[in-house]
C-alpha cells in the first residue's frame, strides 16, 4: 500500500470515485429538475432545485480535481479539500434539494454549513 502522509492511496482513489459519482448525479439532478419537476414545482422551488444542481455540479468537479491531485501527488491537503467538497455537496445540495421538494424550512438553517465546507 502506497502511503504518503496519513491518507492511503486506496482512500484517495475511493474519494475520487465518489466525487466522480457525485458529478454524474449532478447532471442527472439537473436533467430531472428540468424535465420531470418543471410542471410539478412552484417557480421558487424550481429555482432552489436549479441552484442546488448548479452548486452540486461545480463542487463535485472541484472534488474530482482535488482528489486527482491527491492521488497523483499524495497531497494530504488536496485530499482534505476533496473531502470538504464532497461534504459540502451532500449538505448544501442535499438540503436545497429537500427544501425544493417541500422539506421542513428548518433545513434552510443547515444549508450554510455545506457552504462552509465548500
Amino acid at each position: 500500500m502506497v502511503m504518503r502522509g496519513r491518507w492511503p492511496q486506496g482512500v484517495r482513489m475511493r474519494l475520487g470515485s465518489l466525487a466522480s459519482l457525485l458529478a454524474g448525479l449532478a447532471v442527472a439532478a439537473g436533467a430531472f429538475g428540468t424535465h420531470a419537476l418543471k410542471g410539478q414545482l412552484t417557480p421558487d422551488a424550481l429555482a432552489i432545485w436549479e441552484t442546488a444542481a448548479r452548486y452540486h455540479l461545480v463542487h463535485a468537479l472541484a472534488a474530482v480535481f482535488a482528489a486527482d491531485r491527491a492521488g497523483r501527488e499524495g497531497g494530504e491537503t488536496a485530499a482534505r479539500a476533496a473531502l470538504a467538497f464532497v461534504i459540502g455537496v451532500l449538505v448544501f445540495g442535499g438540503t436545497l434539494y429537500a427544501l425544493a421538494l417541500g422539506g421542513p424550512r428548518l433545513l434552510g438553517a443547515v444549508t450554510p454549513l455545506g457552504g462552509v465546507a465548500f
